[in-house]
């Protein structure tokens, strides 16, 4: 549309919805007129769309812009320009992808990126020390960062048809997602505005479906454990959160408490995301069970080295929970349910000794001091007084926070090992060990307070005997 202004001497030329703009509309006319321009890889996508938006094909000249650039394209997109004609892409959707130049350009960075792996085969060996790992990246790795989500997960789609290799593409989608979303990391989550959270939410979303046709034990676990926490601030759709935890719970052996300490959104909730531990544990034990059932199904012998590693890691978990536990514990907003369903999730045998799960609710009951004496019950009848060591039944016999009832247990485990230590006789000691129920029924008859005195009084000399 021409339009006037108000200097008679000038017209202005107002083009819209012309791909590229005015300056390949520009660049057009000086092709009709003659004059020379040059045709580079950063403004070829814009002439080769305006060229198709004005029909300028062989029907009308010969040897036409559109033939003109397709010569050129010919000779640059094949080789490693590429990329950079895809990414002036960017803004000429959906003309670029109707004249299949979108299409050219990925295709050619996926047989570049295949070839190159052909003929430096042996290049990624040397990138297995992590001292040397990256200054082992390809050019792709890096440069591919450049690019918007939607052409980057095309070409990534593109890469797996031609055969690049998973540790590769993972490589590649680290490093994007560092990129993209290094400045969001900095930020507090009550710092975006909505068109900015939508946008990182978009991207951790499509990296994550990226992620999902890969091993599910090739993606390193720093990572996840990044993109999850973006994923809870950003609230992320369900699918992509329970494909982290899912991911993240095959590996969780391998985690650190540091890890497990992701802040949560809710408001009149508590300080760390619980829920979204819960359910990773949750995936943790799945794949235990999955493994106890191929073992069931093997030789004997095979099974027995698979049982160590998989009750190995259930021992180090264990570990790693009772951590957790201890640290969320002094959270005033921590809800006693949640507290315990955590602690119930663990099988018995994830805990040789209960000494940090002892730790944890100890914390708790000194967070939340105005609890029911029967929430204190309920809550202390999830340690196991006999796998307390010598240091932590001392301390809990003389802890004021634990109900009485818990103490004299305390107590009188203490005392079966103290004769146990005395007599010197496994016979004697495995008797006492089969009286604690009998035993048991006799102290319940008396009063806790009598109890405690009785017990206290009776551990006091046979510990004054051992000396």
């Amino acid at each position: 549309m021409a339009n006037e202004s108000r200097n008679p001497d000038l017209s202005r030329l107002e083009l819209h919805g012309v791909p590229g703009g005015a300056e390949a509309f520009e660049l057009a006319a000086k092709f009709c007129y003659g004059t020379n321009f040059e045709i580079t890889p950063s403004n070829v996508a814009k002439l080769r769309c305006i060229a198709e938006y004005l029909e300028m094909t062989e029907q009308y000249k010969e040897c036409n812009l559109i033939a003109r650039i397709e010569t050129y394209l010919d000779e640059i997109v094949s080789q490693s320009k590429s990329l950079e004609v895809l990414c002036a892409c960017d803004d000429l959707h959906p003309m670029a992808e109707d004249v299949g130049l979108l299409d050219r350009c990925i295709d050619a960075i996926a047989n570049n990126v295949s070839k190159e792996q052909l003929v430096s085969g042996l290049a990624h060996l040397e990138c297995d020390s992590r001292s040397e790992k990256t200054h082992c990246r390809y050019w792709w790795v890096e440069e591919l960062s450049v690019l918007n989500i939607e052409l980057y997960k095309q070409v990534i789609t593109a890469m797996r048809r031609k055969g690049v290799r998973a540790d590769s593409i993972i490589q590649s989608i680290v490093h994007y997602a560092q990129n993209t979303l290094k400045d969001s990391q900095k930020q507090q989550p009550w710092d975006f505005g909505v068109v900015v959270g939508d946008k990182q939410r978009v991207i951790v979303e499509a990296l994550v479906g990226l992620l999902a046709t890969e091993k599910i034990t090739s993606v390193p676990l720093y990572f996840l454990f990044r993109i999850l926490r973006m994923a809870v601030e950003m609230d992320a759709g369900l699918s992509c959160k329970e494909e982290l935890e899912r991911r993240i719970g095959f590996q969780l052996e391998l985690a650190s408490l540091d890890d497990l300490l992701i802040p949560s959104l809710q408001a009149s909730d508590s300080v760390f995301d619980v829920d979204t531990v819960h359910r990773i544990l949750v995936n943790f034990l799945k794949r235990i069970d999955e493994e106890d059932y191929e073992e069931s199904s093997q030789c004997s012998y095979k099974s027995q080295g698979l049982k160590s590693i998989s009750h190995s890691s259930v021992l180090k978990v264990g570990r790693l929970i009772d951590g957790y536990l201890a640290e969320i514990a002094p959270d005033p907003y921590l809800k006693l349910p949640k507290f315990m369903a955590l602690i119930e999730l663990l099988p018995e045998y994830a805990r040789v000794i209960d000494d940090g799960i002892y730790r944890a609710i100890d914390v708790y009951l000194k967070a939340h001091p105005s609890m029911t004496e029967s929430e204190c019950k309920k809550l202390c009848k999830l340690i196991d007084c006999q796998k307390l060591s010598q240091e932590a039944s001392n301390h809990a016999a003389q802890n004021d926070r634990l109900p009485l009832q818990m103490i004299v247990r305390v107590l009188y485990y203490e005392q079966i090992q103290l004769k146990s230590t005395i007599s010197g006789n496994d016979c004697e000691a495995s008797f006492s060990q089969r009286m604690v129920n009998s035993s048991s029924v006799v102290y319940a008859a008396i009063s806790p307070s009598d109890n405690y005195a009785s017990l206290r009084r009776e551990n006091w000399e046979l510990k004054l005997e051992i000396s």
